[in-house]
């Protein structure tokens, strides 16, 4: 078989390409933990009521300047509601779903999150300013998904 010598550019060109693009996934999937968030832990979407941490979701300090923030996402609300927390906190968000999937964006933030019912979701933020931050539900879930949204105020 022969290759011409745009062939054989174009081909140098998309392996090497690949190669580059699959060696930056696995460095950041790797060495700076940026994978897709796996499902390993879960809950029974029928009993997220009656099963810790869920069974009181709120804030709770668990360091100086950290706190835990356990969510529940149902039917076009978030479980609490509005939070306040301190400047410059740390605060580990804990949610999951009682019912379809939802979505957990704080705008302004690089916080986003799909919900997914039997699954809890986990990520970690430092709010550094004040203000009002809006938390969106950003997964359709319904005919209130519009309505679905709570603050977070950072005092």
């Amino acid at each position: 078989m022969h290759l011409y010598k745009y062939e054989k550019i174009w081909l140098l060109l998309g392996g090497g390409t690949l190669v580059i693009f699959l060696f930056l996934v696995g460095i950041q999937a790797f060495a700076m933990g940026m994978a897709p968030p796996s499902h390993q832990e879960t809950i029974d979407p029928n009993k997220v009521d009656h099963t810790a941490p869920f069974n009181k979701p709120g804030l709770k300090q668990i360091g100086e300047n950290e706190y835990e923030l356990v969510m529940v996402a149902q039917a076009f609300a978030y479980s609490p509601g509005n939070i306040e927390i301190p400047k410059g906190a740390t605060v580990h968000f804990i949610v999951t779903s009682k019912d379809v999937v939802h979505g957990f964006q704080i705008a302004g933030t690089n916080v986003n999150m799909m919900i997914t019912p039997g699954h809890i979701s986990r990520i970690t933020h430092t709010f550094s300013e004040t203000g009002s931050f809006l938390v969106l539900c950003n997964e359709y879930c319904g005919v209130g998904h519009q309505a679905m949204g709570t603050t977070i105020e950072v005092m």
